[in-house]
């Protein structure tokens, strides 16, 4: 099977992108979506504070971030089937002690496990693999596998609830893992290249290829790193205060629900436009337009009122933007740096991102103690968002000057 699925001797290695596409929707719903599901029993259980349970999730996604770069070094040399492989078995592992826990100690070296896991399963580098295994339509078959995470948590949310409903919180991690153990692990370990393959030379690709210290030693990589890095911070600090949002808004629990549910289908239409128009517009253009879109609809939240179509559109532009930007960070580090080195090169620029990330929902806490009121958090968000879009236009201008 591995033999089929090399893209030197038959073709460009689709039947990998579905088999990661499951493996993608399964890691996000199981181990990322899960703690929204778990938190409050978590802090009954274990007789903690909020904050004290959230620092726990925090520390695993600051641990994946830490991790980026290294686990996208190794996938350059050896591949990725072994590595995420291991991701999926310490997954089912560690969420299987996650449900036993009964102190906050377990509780954080649970999370610490998870966030090893993450690293080793998520978009990261399952982008690496595919990057590697595509010789021509790495991008178009990044944007399909987005198209699957996408789907994450409108599969996993339900079912979780479901379960926690049915069996209970500790028991739903515990099936959890046992689906990576099931779904993620032969998949990761059959229908993935078992070695990393030198990429056959791209017309499409003129530029040459830059290793790790090189990409880090241009001034362009910097300032792409810091355009991803607030743009994230925003998108994550948004993404857990939204519900909050909408209610100081006047809406109802609800009301707010519906609308944020609006987000993600968004997000996958905002792929499926890229996907049409990947031919027509390189990932640093579309990339500054998706940026574009973040600014735009946080200033249009605040001026919406109690508009309907106020809110919709905002959930348009707000997922649209989100759903491309996973695009761009994937493809743009072959754009500017090629493909020879793109593991260790992305894992660089998704540390900072993922970083980012954890300490989104902190700040926006912070910002709304000094600030008072989520307008005012809103319109501080959108200048920081403002920010990313002129960092990544010198990012692109000072490549194209060079």
């Amino acid at each position: 099977m591995t033999a089929r699925l090399r893209p030197h001797r038959q073709g460009e290695p689709w039947g990998a992108v579905l088999a990661l596409g499951i493996t993608q929707i399964t890691a996000w719903g199981t181990i990322f979506y899960l703690f929204p599901l778990i938190m409050e029993p978590l802090q009954s259980a274990l007789g903690a504070s909020n904050t004290a349970v959230v620092g726990a999730f925090t520390g695993a996604l600051l641990l994946s971030g830490l991790l980026a770069p290294v686990v996208g070094q190794l996938i350059d040399r050896r591949g990725g089937r072994a590595l995420m492989a291991a991701g999926s078995l310490l997954a089912a592992a560690s969420l299987a002690g996650l449900g036993q826990v009964t102190s906050l100690a377990q509780l954080y070296a649970a999370w610490g496990l998870l966030g090893v896991a993450m690293a080793c399963t998520l978009y990261e580098p399952a982008f690496a693999v595919l990057t590697r295994a595509f010789t021509r339509h790495h991008r178009r078959a990044i944007t399909v596998l987005t198209l699957f995470g996408g789907f994450a948590s409108t599969v996993f949310w339900p079912l979780g609830q479901a379960l926690i409903n049915a069996v209970g919180w500790r028991e739903t991690a515990v099936i959890f893992g046992a689906i990576n153990l099931i779904v993620c692990l032969p998949l990761h370990l059959f229908a993935l290249p078992s070695a990393s393959v030198a990429p056959a030379a791209q017309p499409e690709q003129p530029q040459a290829a830059h290793s790790l210290r090189q990409a880090v030693r241009d001034p362009t990589f910097h300032w792409l790193a810091a355009a991803f890095t607030a743009n994230t911070l925003v998108f994550s600090a948004t993404s857990v205060h939204l519900l909050a949002m909408l209610a100081a808004k006047g809406l109802t629990a609800t009301q707010a629900a519906a609308f944020g549910a609006l987000i993600g289908p968004m997000q996958v239409l905002g792929r499926l436009t890229e996907m049409a128009f990947a031919g027509r517009a390189s990932p640093s253009r579309v990339g500054l337009i998706a940026m574009g879109l973040l600014p735009a609809s946080l200033l249009l939240l605040v001026i919406a009122g109690t508009s309907v179509w106020s809110f919709v559109a905002f959930a348009v532009l707000y997922g649209a933007g989100n759903g491309v930007m996973t695009i761009v960070r994937g493809t743009i580090p072959v754009e500017l740096y090629g493909r020879d080195h793109y593991g260790a090169v992305n894992g660089a620029l998704a540390a900072p991102v993922l970083i980012a990330k954890a300490a989104g929902p902190l700040v926006a806490a912070f910002a709304l103690i000094l600030l008072h009121d989520y307008d005012s958090v809103a319109l501080m968000l959108a200048a920081v968002a403002l920010s990313s879009v002129g960092l990544f236009g010198m990012a692109i201008r000072l490549r194209a000057r060079r």
